[in-house]
C-alpha cells in the first residue's frame, strides 16, 4: 500500500511539472567562459527588449572568487537570447549583485537611462564580517539599451558606512558596516505621488562582529533624488537578522521592503512599509502567507487595481529547502495573496531545485521570471499569465 502512494505521489509531481509552462534556458553553468551562473536579475528595456543579468562565477559555484557581471537581451521576448556579453568586472576579483533600473524621468535621457547597480569585494562574505576585507558600492548606466556602458562610478561613501581606516583612510563612519549587499534582483524607480522619480535600491549590511544566528545583519535600502548624483541610506529594518531584500512601489506612493529571515527562526518573509518614499519604517512584519526557507525573493508592481496596486511576488516557497518556486499575485498592495501559481519545483531528484528569482512584467498579465534551476546548474527564463 505505502509503495502505491510512493508511485502515486510520483506520477502526480511529474504530470504537474510536465504541465508547466516551458523553460528557457539564458545562462548555463559550464559554458561560455564560465564554470558557474548564479544570481539573475532582469529589466525590460524602453524599446521592449528583455535584459538578463547574472553573476559569472569564472572558476567555480563559490560566492567569492573571480566573478564577473554578465547580460544576454532577448528581442522576441524570451524565446531566444544573445551571446553573452560582461558588462562588470574587478580584475580577478568580484562584481556582483546586479540591481539594475531604468531612470524614465531624467529630462536629459527622454529614451531612458539604464543603470547597474552592483558590489565588489576583496574577501569572502565570513571574513568582511570579521573585519578583514571590504565591499564598495558601485554603478554603471548605459543611454542604448545596454549596448554600450558608461565608466564604473562608486559610491560607496554615500550608500555605505564601512569602518575601514586601516584598508582605506576615507572609510571611517561610527556604524562600522562590514558585509554590504545590493538586492539581488532588479531595483525600482517610483512612478507616482510625492516621491515620484526616486530610484531605490533595497540593501542590507552587517555591523560589528558576527553575532550568532546572523544577527549582526540589517536590511537598508539607498535612494537618489537627483538622477544618480547622490544618493541617501534609509534606516534600518528594525527586525534583527533581515537581509536579501526587494522592494516595489504601493498605492499612495508608498514603498513595501520585502526581506528574507537570515536567523531563520521564522520561516517567512519580512516586510515593512514605508510612507515616506522607504526612507523610514511606518511597520514590520512576518508575513505567514509568504513562506521562505532562507532564500532570495522578488516583488514587482505591475499594475493598480481598486484596492492598492497589483503586485507580483517569488520566491522558493517552503520552509524546509529551497524550492517549490512560485508566483503569488496581491490585489491589494501586498495585503493579501489572491493567486499563487508554481513555476518550478523538483521531480524525483532531490537536487533538481528552484532557488533564486526576478521578476519583469511582460504584458498586461503576465510577467516574465529568470530563475536558478536544477541544482544551480542554469539560469532560465520563463513566461507566466496570471490573470486567466
Amino acid at each position: 500500500m505505502q509503495q502505491i502512494r510512493l508511485i502515486g505521489t510520483f506520477i502526480f509531481i511529474f504530470v504537474a511539472c510536465s504541465m508547466l509552462p516551458a523553460q528557457t534556458p539564458v545562462f548555463v553553468s559550464g559554458t561560455e567562459g564560465f564554470k558557474s551562473f548564479r544570481i539573475p536579475a532582469i529589466v525590460k528595456a524602453s524599446n521592449g527588449d528583455l535584459l538578463a543579468f547574472a553573476e559569472g562565477r569564472v572558476a567555480g559555484s563559490g560566492d567569492f572568487g573571480d566573478i564577473d557581471i554578465v547580460m544576454k537581451r532577448s528581442q522576441d521576448g524570451g524565446k531566444s537570447w544573445s551571446a553573452i556579453q560582461t558588462v562588470a568586472a574587478y580584475d580577478n576579483l568580484q562584481a556582483g549583485n546586479p540591481a539594475p533600473v531604468f531612470d524614465q524621468s531624467d529630462p536629459a535621457y527622454p529614451q531612458g537611462r539604464l543603470f547597474l547597480f552592483y558590489n565588489t569585494g576583496n574577501n569572502h562574505e565570513n571574513e568582511v564580517r570579521k573585519g578583514n576585507g571590504l565591499r564598495e558600492v558601485w554603478y554603471k548606466t548605459s543611454t542604448d539599451q545596454g549596448k554600450t556602458w558608461s565608466e564604473p562610478v562608486n559610491i560607496t561613501l554615500m550608500t555605505h558606512r564601512p569602518n575601514q581606516p586601516k584598508v582605506n583612510p576615507k572609510y571611517n563612519f561610527k556604524e562600522d558596516w562590514r558585509s554590504y549587499a545590493n538586492t539581488p534582483g532588479h531595483a525600482m524607480q517610483f512612478t507616482t505621488g510625492k516621491f515620484k522619480g526616486r530610484i531605490y535600491i533595497a540593501a542590507n549590511h552587517s555591523a560589528g562582529d558576527p553575532k550568532p544566528k546572523s544577527t549582526d545583519y540589517q536590511a537598508h535600502g539607498f535612494y537618489s533624488d537627483d538622477h544618480g548624483k547622490t544618493f541617501r541610506i534609509s534606516e534600518d529594518i528594525s527586525f534583527e537578522g533581515s537581509n536579501e531584500a526587494t522592494a516595489a512601489e504601493i498605492s499612495g506612493g508608498r514603498l513595501l521592503f520585502n526581506s528574507r529571515n537570515q536567523k531563520g527562526d521564522v520561516k517567512a518573509r519580512i516586510v515593512a512599509v514605508s510612507s515616506d518614499g522607504g526612507a523610514k519604517w511606518d511597520t514590520t512584519y512576518f508575513d505567514p502567507n509568504l513562506p521562505d526557507p532562507v532564500c532570495e525573493g522578488s516583488i514587482l508592481t505591475i499594475g493598480r487595481s481598486k484596492t492598492g496596486n497589483i503586485l507580483a511576488f517569488s520566491n522558493a516557497a517552503d520552509t524546509q529547502k529551497r524550492d517549490n518556486l512560485t508566483l503569488r499575485i496581491s490585489f491589494d498592495d501586498g495585503k493579501t495573496w489572491a493567486k499563487s501559481y508554481l513555476i518550478d519545483k523538483s521531480t524525483n531528484n532531490e537536487e533538481d531545485f528552484t532557488a533564486y528569482s526576478d521578476l519583469v512584467q511582460t504584458g498586461k498579465n503576465s510577467v516574465g521570471v529568470l530563475y536558478e534551476r536544477n541544482d544551480y546548474k542554469s539560469i532560465s527564463f520563463k513566461i507566466m499569465n496570471w490573470k486567466k
